[in-house]
């Protein structure tokens, strides 16, 4: 696909929406219109605020579509919102809303790991995969994470809090001055979500363990990439406190012609930290992508 230069202001156009999607209401950001619909997928216990930067300005060639995962945001609950299948099956399903057919997928964090097993559902429908410090792409997690899997512990260590959206920001970012205040209220709403510090934990253990990622769920991670035929890139920030650098190099070299772009003095959300980064990953990812057919 050619990627053009021109940029737009995305602030007036992008929609905020609210969509029936399998019983449930699922929020969503959409720039709308022709372009190549590229839909952004957050980390566990984030929004769709989370990628506020990629609609500062909007090549007018692509059609960003951010949403909120089950149970994150201002997203209703679903009944398997806690497992990664069932997370991407909303994910196909609020596509099916918008009328998309085929889509890029970007995501970040727990996003990556529901692109992946997106990728995995229904590969003729991605045209490109872009995997941004994506979670289950091997066995290690940092020392916090894995005491949340502990049952007593994890309640006290995720309680709604000044603390929480302290450790939150932290964790996401290696220079707090990249959350801005709107991202920081966001955050805060996120973390003061009812229910959504059990959710958290219920998500969290589904794939981890106190020894770290649950063997089964990278295994499949490396499984999924082996298979993959579309273009595939992927995006670490060499401070990641979350993620290990390590584990997408190790998945890179899975899949054969694939990228990797680290990014020095960069923390666990390359969007957020250093979205012209994120612009020109994904611009490159998209150059690889063939052009759409015409209708007609």
């Amino acid at each position: 696909m050619a990627v053009t230069t021109l940029a737009v202001s995305a602030a007036a156009q992008a929609e905020i929406r609210m969509l029936a999607v399998g019983g449930v209401t699922i929020r969503c950001r959409d720039t709308g219109g022709p372009g190549e619909p590229v839909l952004l997928s957050h980390g566990i216990g984030g929004s769709l605020e989370l990628w506020s930067r990629q609609f500062d300005s909007v090549d007018p060639a692509l059609r960003l579509i951010a949403w909120d995962m089950p149970s994150h945001g201002l997203s209703d609950a679903t009944p398997d919102g806690a497992s990664l299948d069932g997370i991407a099956r909303t994910a196909w399903q609020l596509l099916d809303a918008l009328g998309l057919q085929q889509v890029v997928l970007a995501g970040n964090s727990l996003g990556g790991a529901v692109s992946l097993r997106m990728a995995a559902t229904a590969p003729q429908r991605v045209r490109g995969l872009l995997l941004v410090a994506a979670a289950t792409l091997g066995p290690d997690s940092p020392l916090p994470f894995r005491l949340m899997t502990l049952p007593v512990l994890g309640t006290l260590m995720t309680r709604p809090g000044p603390m929480a959206v302290q450790q939150q920001v932290k964790a996401i970012v290696h220079r707090p001055a990249s959350v801005t205040p709107d991202v920081l209220a966001a955050i805060e709403r996120n973390v003061m979500r009812p229910g959504g510090a059990a959710h958290f934990l219920q998500l969290l253990r589904s794939t981890s363990t106190f020894g770290g990622m649950k063997r089964a769920v990278w295994m499949r991670s490396h499984d999924i990439l082996k298979q993959l035929q579309m273009p595939v890139a992927f995006l670490h920030g060499e401070l990641d406190a979350v993620l290990p650098m390590a584990h997408s190099r190790q998945a890179q070299a899975l899949v054969p012609g694939s990228v990797l772009t680290v990014l020095p003095g960069c923390g666990h959300t390359p969007q957020l930290e250093q979205p012209a980064a994120f612009k020109q990953a994904l611009d490159d990812l998209l150059r690889q992508v063939p052009a759409a057919p015409r209708a007609g």
